[in-house]
């Protein structure tokens, strides 16, 4: 099985007045990043101009090779030149379905999100064969417990199989329908 893409979400704060350090920060790590194998994209975005947060995603195309970025040195040194006035305040990584319909998060994004429809039937066109499968498999041993039970045990046994299976396959599969374009 192929391992998933990592998307890296963090939050940093920084004094307002130093906003053009913190862009040069930023840069220089997207500059350093940018080298390393697997390195899929990076953006920020604050909520205003005098916002003390600063958003950050950074995406690695398995978690291997975000290891590697994230204990080098280059990202230890660029990490250490912003002591003083830049504070990291979280950190969140996704893999798993939040980060399939994800919002566009930074402005070097040109698609967004594909409409609530089209999400829907990616999700029922795998839902519905899995379904099917465990209907067919599963059912007939499960038929002498409650319905709780049965559900239960059901549910336990296909969400692994729809987050880490299908669902990539179908999200990959139907990428050139799922993508929307921002306009003009």
């Amino acid at each position: 099985m192929e391992s998933p893409a990592v998307t890296v979400a963090i939050t940093r704060r920084a004094d307002p007045s130093r906003t053009a350090e913190m862009i040069a920060w930023v840069n220089a790590g997207t500059t350093l990043a940018e080298d390393f194998p697997g390195f899929l994209g990076t953006g920020w975005v604050r909520p205003d101009q005098t916002s003390l947060d600063w958003h950050m995603l950074y995406r690695f195309a398995d978690a291997d090779a975000l290891r590697n970025w994230e204990e080098s040195p280059q990202r230890k040194w660029w990490l250490s030149s912003a002591e003083g006035f830049v504070e990291h305040t979280r950190t969140e990584r996704r893999t798993g379905i939040e980060g399939w319909f994800d919002p566009p998060t930074t402005r070097e994004i040109t698609e967004k999100a594909p409409p609530r429809w089209k999400q829907a039937v990616t999700i029922w066109l795998g839902f519905f064969p899995v379904s099917l499968l465990a209907a067919v498999t599963l059912n007939h041993l499960l038929v002498d417990l409650n319905v709780v039970l049965r559900t239960l045990i059901s549910t336990l046994c296909l969400t692994p199989i729809m987050t880490y299976l299908v669902l990539p396959q179908i999200t990959r599969a139907l990428r050139p329908w799922l993508t929307v374009k921002k306009g003009p």
